[in-house]
C-alpha cells in the first residue's frame, strides 16, 4: 500500500499533518448531536404523560435506528438530516394529531439516525488515536442537548408548543452548517503528532483496551457470539434508559420535578464522556459492568420512591439512572472497535445500534405499565421499575464475559 506504514498487527496507516480545522469539525458534530436531542429526550420528558403519546415515541426510535443503518457521504446525510429533523420538530407545534405525530416519528426519526451515524463516523475518523473518547464526548450532546427545551418548559410552561418550531430552526441552522463543512479524512489517515507503531505497542493500551485480533467484515462479525451479545446488552439497557425519562417525568412534579428531569437527562449525556475516560484506565468491559450496575441501582431507588414517595429516593435514583442511562452507548461502540477491528467498525456498530428499535418497543411497554392509572404512586409503577432493574442487571454479567473473537479458547482475556 503506497505511502502507508504498518504496525505489528499488520494494520496500515497513512501518516499526515493534522488540519487546522479538525477541532471545528468536532464541534460541528457535537452541536449537531445536541440539535437532535429534543427529538428523543425532550419528547419523552415533556409529551408522554398521556399513554397514547408513547406510540409515536416508539415509532420514532424504530425509525432512528433504521436511519442509523444508512451509510453515505456525511455531507449528504447531514443535509438530509437537517431537513428531516427540523420538519419532525416543527410538526410537534401542531399538537397531538395523527399527521404531525407521524411526521415527527418517521421524518424526525430517520433524520436523527442519519445525523447520529454521520457525526459519529466523522469524529471517529478524524481522531483515530482516541476514537472512543472523542465519540463519547460528541454523543454526550445527544443527551444533555435536550436541556434547553426542558428549561423552556420549566420557565414558560404555557409557551411549550412554541419551543418545537424554535428548536427546529436551530436544528436546521446547526446541522445545515455542519453539512457544508464536515468531511472525512483520507483513507487510513493518521495524525503525524502520534507514532502509530508506538501507539499500537503501548503496554497500557494493550492491557486495558486490547485491540481486535484482526479486522472483521460485517459478515464475519455476524457469525460470532459477541455481536448478538452486544446487541442484547443495548436492547436491555436502552429500554431502561428510555423508559426512565418517561417514568421520572410522570413521577416528579412542580419545580423540583423539572430539576430531577434535568439531572437525569444531563447526566445521561455527561456520563458518556466520564465513562469513556474511565474505560481507558480500567478497561471497557469492567466500566460497562459498573455502568449497568449503576443503572440497576437507579431503578431500585426509583421503585422505592414510587412505593413510598421519599424525595431522597427520587433524586438519588435519577442520579444513578442518569449516570448509567447513556454511558453504555459509547462503551458498546468502542467494544465493537476493540473486538472486531477498525476497518468495519461503522457497519458493524450500525447493526448493533439498530437493536435500539427493539429497545424502544420494550421501553414503551415498561412506560405503558408504569403510567397505568392510578398514578404517580402505585404498585404498577414500582413493578415496572423492578422489571427495569432486572433488565439492567442481566447484561452486567454478560459484559464481563466478552472476549475477542479469533483468540484460542485457552488464552485468558
Amino acid at each position: 500500500m503506497e505511502n502507508a506504514i504498518q504496525d505489528w498487527r499488520g494494520r496500515a496507516y497513512r501518516v499526515g499533518p493534522v488540519p487546522s480545522d479538525r477541532p471545528r469539525m468536532f464541534w460541528l458534530a457535537w452541536a449537531s448531536m445536541a440539535a437532535i436531542a429534543p427529538l428523543q429526550y425532550g419528547y419523552a420528558a415533556l409529551l408522554t404523560r398521556d399513554r397514547a403519546m408513547l406510540v409515536p415515541l416508539a415509532a420514532w426510535i424504530v425509525c432512528q435506528a433504521a436511519g442509523a443503518l444508512v451509510r453515505g457521504n456525511p455531507r449528504a446525510s447531514l443535509g438530509a438530516g437537517a431537513a428531516l429533523t427540523s420538519t419532525g420538530l416543527a410538526a410537534l407545534w401542531y399538537g397531538p394529531a395523527w399527521l404531525p405525530l407521524s411526521l415527527y416519528a418517521v421524518l424526525g426519526g430517520l433524520g436523527a439516525g442519519l445525523v447520529y451515524r454521520a457525526c459519529g463516523d466523522v469524529v471517529a475518523a478524524w481522531h483515530p488515536e482516541r476514537p472512543a473518547t472523542r465519540v463519547g464526548l460528541a454523543t454526550g450532546a445527544f443527551g444533555y442537548g435536550a436541556l434547553p427545551v426542558l428549561a423552556w418548559a420549566g420557565l414558560f410552561p404555557a409557551a411549550l408548543p412554541w419551543a418545537w418550531p424554535a428548536w427546529a430552526a436551530v436544528a436546521a441552522a446547526v446541522i445545515g452548517a455542519a453539512a457544508l463543512r464536515l468531511r472525512m479524512p483520507p483513507p487510513l489517515w493518521w495524525p503525524d503528532t502520534v507514532d502509530p507503531r508506538a501507539h499500537a505497542l503501548d503496554a497500557a493500551v494493550l492491557r486495558r483496551t486490547p485491540g481486535a485480533v484482526r479486522d472483521f467484515s460485517l459478515a464475519q462479525a455476524l457469525k460470532t457470539r459477541e455481536l448478538p451479545v452486544l446487541a442484547a446488552i443495548l436492547v436491555c439497557a436502552g429500554a431502561v434508559s428510555i423508559a426512565d425519562v418517561v417514568i421520572v417525568a410522570a413521577l416528579a412534579g412542580g419545580a423540583a420535578g423539572a430539576g430531577v428531569l434535568a439531572l437525569l437527562v444531563g447526566l445521561n449525556g455527561a456520563g458518556r464522556a466520564v465513562a469513556m475516560r474511565c474505560s481507558e484506565r480500567l478497561g471497557r468491559k469492567a466500566v460497562l459492568a459498573v455502568v449497568l450496575a449503576l443503572l440497576t441501582l437507579g431503578q431500585l431507588l426509583l421503585a422505592g420512591f414510587a412505593a413510598t414517595g421519599a424525595p431522597l429516593a427520587l433524586w438519588t435514583g435519577a442520579l444513578f439512572a442518569g449516570l448509567g442511562g447513556g454511558a453504555f452507548y459509547p462503551l458498546l461502540a468502542s467494544l465493537v472497535r476493540d473486538l472486531f477491528g477498525a476497518a468495519g467498525t461503522g457497519r458493524i456498530h450500525a447493526v448493533v445500534y439498530s437493536a435500539k428499535a427493539a429497545a424502544g418497543l420494550l421501553a414503551v411497554a415498561l412506560a405503558w405499565l408504569a403510567l397505568t392509572p392510578p398514578e404517580p404512586f402505585s404498585g404498577r409503577t414500582a413493578l415496572a421499575l423492578l422489571i427495569a432493574a432486572a433488565l439492567a442487571a442481566l447484561p452486567a454479567v454478560a459484559a464481563t464475559r466478552l472476549r475477542a473473537p479469533g483468540l484460542p479458547a485457552t488464552i485468558p482475556v
